[in-house]
This record gives structure tokens, sequence and C-alpha cells, in this order.
């Protein structure tokens, strides 16, 4: 999986996520932990899945995991 950061709003991030292949498959999701898409992310992303900023900008293994541990 890809995912990438957008700005939903005043304040607000939303996540889209999509396959590796082709960007065909995309989907939004809140941060909210009852949300298992987005616990699902959550734990791609420590296991090394790309994150993208709002900016299309791939963050290093690093930096994607420390956002990901700051998350609720």
């Amino acid at each position: 999986m890809i995912y990438k950061l957008y700005m939903a709003g005043i304040g607000q991030i939303s996540i889209n996520a999509a396959t590796t292949i082709g960007l065909d498959s995309q989907m939004s999701f809140i941060f909210d932990p009852a949300n298992t898409d987005y616990a699902n992310f959550k734990k791609e992303v420590l296991e090394g899945a790309e994150l993208q900023d709002a900016d299309g900008v791939v963050m290093s293994a690093d930096v994607a995991k420390e956002f990901v541990r700051g998350l609720p």
C-alpha cells in the first residue's frame, strides 16, 4: 500500500490509500482509533509501508513511523 495525507479542511487531515499497482484503488478514512482502516494504516506504516505528505513527498521510514506514533 501507498498512503498519502491530504488536507481535509482547516486543521483536519485525511488519508488516501492506494494499491501499489497503478494507484487504481483509493479510499479515505478518518483518524479514529475505532476505525479498522485507520488501525491497519498505522500498523502498515510501522511495518514499512510508504507514506507521502500532502505535497506527495515520500516520508523517510523513520519520519513516517514517528508521525504514526504521534497519532491517537
